[in-house]
């Protein structure tokens, strides 16, 4: 971005997020996992990380949250690094689904009753199951210090009430996962790959680490400040055609006419978006739409891109 904008950025941001704020009263937070039901309903953060160094924020940005399907473009990006593009696609397809993230729909429907991307989260089960490692703790430690790798910062760790919630209430993914075994696309221990995918949802993060995540990506997998690259370009290029095509559940198309960037929501109200070869972006807004995302998050996004030409489009 040129520098006239970062000086708007910081003079407007706070005023533009106060309007993005107050859509949130048209969502609600997630409660089927019992653990998100605490949020606040019109919390609301942004940070956005600039490729030279640039920073601006507003909002709740300290307030700390669970990454949930967020998580999936860094589980997806290390189970590349482990298994190759072979690997991973041999267990999940590459299509949008226009379903919920959690149906089984089509595993039964459609043969061979793969999961269609590795956003949904029978495909997120899969991928986790291609995570190396001889142990569920080994698998996760190693995404969990990858993603502090890549936001730069050692302090990042799961939240071990949220990850307990999940794993007591969650009856959906338990069927997706058996069904994946039942279909011949999970092996091993479906308790085992179950419990990595719980930890990796579990995994807290603010704003500002989301948002420095997004800008490794946006610079091509590659430090900006360092030059150090830690994602091969081309696993970069596939994440983020995820993100454009599945990213935001099954309102990513409606997401990518309105804001036109590559971004990954989650149910905590977290997304991940950014700006190919500018900038990352981080944000937190719990209360959700029909479809799971944060009302004022996309409201945001659409608005900022609107205003300074994000699209990719």
């Amino acid at each position: 971005m040129i520098e006239a904008h970062w000086n708007e950025l910081e003079r407007e941001l706070p005023q533009w997020l106060e309007e993005s704020r107050r859509m949130a009263a048209a969502g609600k937070v997630a409660t089927y996992i019992p653990g998100l039901a605490e949020a606040r309903p019109d919390a609301l953060g942004i940070s956005l990380c600039g490729i030279r160094g640039e920073r601006v924020k507003a909002g709740e940005t300290e307030e700390p949250f669970t990454m949930q399907s967020v998580s999936k473009v860094f589980s997806l990006l290390l189970a590349l690094l482990d298994s190759g593009e072979a690997g991973v696609f041999a267990k999940v397809g590459k299509e949008p689904t226009g379903d919920d993230f959690n149906s089984i729909l089509k595993l039964e429907l459609v043969d061979p009753g793969k999961p269609f991307n590795p956003f949904i989260n029978a495909g997120a089960i899969a991928i986790a199951s291609l995570i190396e490692g001889r142990t569920p703790e080994e698998k996760s430690e190693r995404l969990l210090e990858f993603i502090r790798m890549l936001a730069d910062d050692p302090s990042i760790t799961w939240n071990k009430r949220i990850y307990e919630s999940e794993r007591e209430t969650a009856y959906r993914n338990r069927s997706l996962a058996y069904y994946l075994k039942d279909n011949g696309i999970l092996e091993g221990d479906v308790e085992a790959t179950l419990d990595v995918y719980f930890r990796q949802c579990a995994i807290e993060v603010r704003t500002c680490q989301l948002a420095r995540m997004a800008l490794v990506l946006a610079n091509r997998g590659c430090d900006p400040a360092t030059g150090h690259c830690y994602i091969p370009r081309k696993y970069v290029q596939i994440a983020t055609s995820f993100m454009t095509t599945c990213g935001m559940y099954n309102a990513s198309g409606e997401f990518a006419l309105e804001a036109g960037i590559p971004a990954k929501s989650g149910v905590s109200g977290g997304i991940m978006a950014l700006i190919p070869g500018q900038l990352g972006i981080g944000v937190y807004g719990p209360a959700l739409n029909e479809k799971g995302n944060s009302v004022a998050g996309v409201h945001m996004l659409s608005m900022l891109s609107e205003r300074f030409e994000w699209s990719i489009f």
